[in-house]
C-alpha cells in the first residue's frame, strides 16, 4: 500500500505535552467494529470489557537512553536503540559523519564509548566503559529519551522520570515507553480485578526505530528494526486457556501486540517466545493472538497507524482519528487512549 494512504493533518494543540492527572483520567474512545464510535474515560475501561478478558501489559522499562558526548571538537549525540550485551549497545547517533572504528566518545560521569561497526542504516554500535559499574555510569550520564514531538517543544524534567513509566515497569531495556500502559493506576487495576478482568505480563524493550520515519513511498519498502521480546511458557499456556474459555486476549499497546503475534503459531496457539521480532503489521495481515487492543493515538503514515489500521480497517480508523481530532482528544505518548475491539472471528495469523 502507498504510505500517504495513511497521512492526516494533526494539529500542533492536539499533541500532549503531559499526561492526565490522574493517569485513569485520560479520555478513551471506544472502537468497536458494527458500533458507533462512543466517548469514554479511562477509568470506566473496566465497563467496556467483559468478565474473563485478560489484559496483556508490557513490563519494560525505560532507561536513560540518550547521550551526548564529544571526541575532539565534534559534538556526538547519542540514543541507544537496542542492547546486544551487557556493554554492546547499537544507537541512533547525530553527527555520525565525524565517526570511524575505533572511535572513543567521552560521555561524562566516567563513561565511554567505542564504535565497533555501523550498518547500511545509519545505526552504530558501540562498547560502552566506565570508571563506575557500567549500568550506574550510563544512568548517571543519560536522559530520559522522551519522544521528538515532545522533546522539541520544552525541555525533559523531573517529572518525566516517574510520568514516562508506566505502573507495570520492572525489566529495564527500552528507550521508549509503551505508551498505553500509561493510563493505568492501581485503583483501576482494582476496578478490573474486581469485574472479572485478569491481567499477564510479557516483555519487549522498546527500540528508538519507534520514532523514526517511514521514509519509503510503499509500506512494501519498509523495514523494520528488530526489538527483543519474551512471553514465557507458564505465561502463554494462561493466555491460551483463557482464549478456550471463551474470553478475549486483549494486547496493552502494540509493542505487547507485535509480540503475541510474533510468537502465535497457525493454530492460532501463542507460544513461549524468547528473542528477536521485527513483525511489520500492515492492512492484509491477519491476527491469531488478540482479540483487541488498548492503545494511544499515533502518528500520521507511521507503522503504529498502519497497525491499528490493519486491526480495525483504514477507513475506520480515518473516521475515528477524525472524531478524536475534532472532539479535542490528546494525541501521542502523553496523550489520551482507545480501545479498538475489531469483533470479527479468530483465524490463525500469517504474519511472519
Amino acid at each position: 500500500m502507498r504510505v500517504a494512504d495513511f497521512d492526516f493533518d494533526l494539529p500542533e494543540a492536539s499533541i500532549a505535552l503531559r499526561p492526565a492527572v490522574p493517569r485513569d483520567a485520560a479520555r478513551l474512545l471506544v472502537v468497536a467494529a458494527g458500533q458507533p464510535l462512543a466517548d469514554s474515560v479511562f477509568h470506566d475501561l473496566p465497563q467496556a470489557l467483559r468478565p474473563g478478558d485478560v489484559l496483556v501489559v508490557n513490563d519494560t522499562r525505560v532507561i536513560p537512553a540518550q547521550f551526548h558526548g564529544v571526541r575532539g571538537n565534534a559534538r556526538i549525540g547519542v540514543t541507544l536503540h537496542k542492547r546486544e550485551a551487557a556493554d554492546v549497545w547499537w544507537s541512533f547517533v547525530k553527527n555520525a559523519r565525524r565517526l570511524h572504528i575505533g572511535d572513543r566518545v567521552d560521555f561524562g560521569a566516567g563513561l565511554a564509548g567505542t564504535v565497533l561497526e555501523r550498518n547500511d542504516e545509519g545505526a552504530i554500535l558501540w562498547r560502552f566503559t566506565a570508571d563506575a559499574p557500567l549500568d550506574t555510569a550510563m544512568a548517571a550520564a543519560g536522559a530520559m529519551p522522551l519522544p521528538p514531538y515532545i522533546a522539541s517543544k520544552r525541555p525533559t524534567d523531573a517529572r518525566d522520570a516517574s510520568d514516562y513509566q508506566t505502573l507495570h515497569a520492572a525489566r529495564d531495556g527500552a528507550v521508549a515507553a509503551p505508551t498505553a500502559g500509561l493510563h493505568f493506576t492501581p485503583a483501576l487495576w482494582d476496578r478490573l480485578t474486581a469485574a472479572g478482568i485478569g491481567r499477564e505480563t510479557v516483555t519487549l524493550h522498546v527500540g528508538a526505530g519507534t520514532f523514526l520515519p517511514v521514509k519509503a513511498d510503499d509500506t512494501d519498502d519498509h523495514r523494520m528494526h528488530a526489538e527483543w521480546g519474551s512471553i514465557d511458557a507458564a505465561t502463554a499456556d494462561r493466555l491460551n486457556a483463557a482464549r478456550a474459555a471463551g474470553g478475549r486476549v486483549l494486547a496493552v499497546g502494540t509493542t505487547a501486540l507485535r509480540l503475541l503475534e510474533s510468537a502465535v503459531d497457525a493454530r492460532g496457539v501463542i507460544q513461549p517466545f524468547s528473542g528477536d521480532t521485527a513483525i511489520f503489521i500492515t492492512p492484509g495481515s491477519r491476527f491469531g493472538a488478540i482479540d483487541g487492543l488498548v492503545t494511544n493515538f499515533h502518528l500520521p503514515k507511521s507503522t503504529l497507524f498502519m497497525l491499528v489500521s490493519a486491526l480495525m480497517g483504514l477507513d475506520a480508523m480515518q473516521s475515528a482519528y477524525a472524531h478524536a481530532i475534532a472532539s479535542g482528544y490528546r494525541f501521542y505518548s502523553y496523550g489520551d487512549g482507545s480501545l479498538l475491539l475489531p469483533g470479527r472471528d479468530r483465524s490463525p495469523s500469517s504474519l511472519p
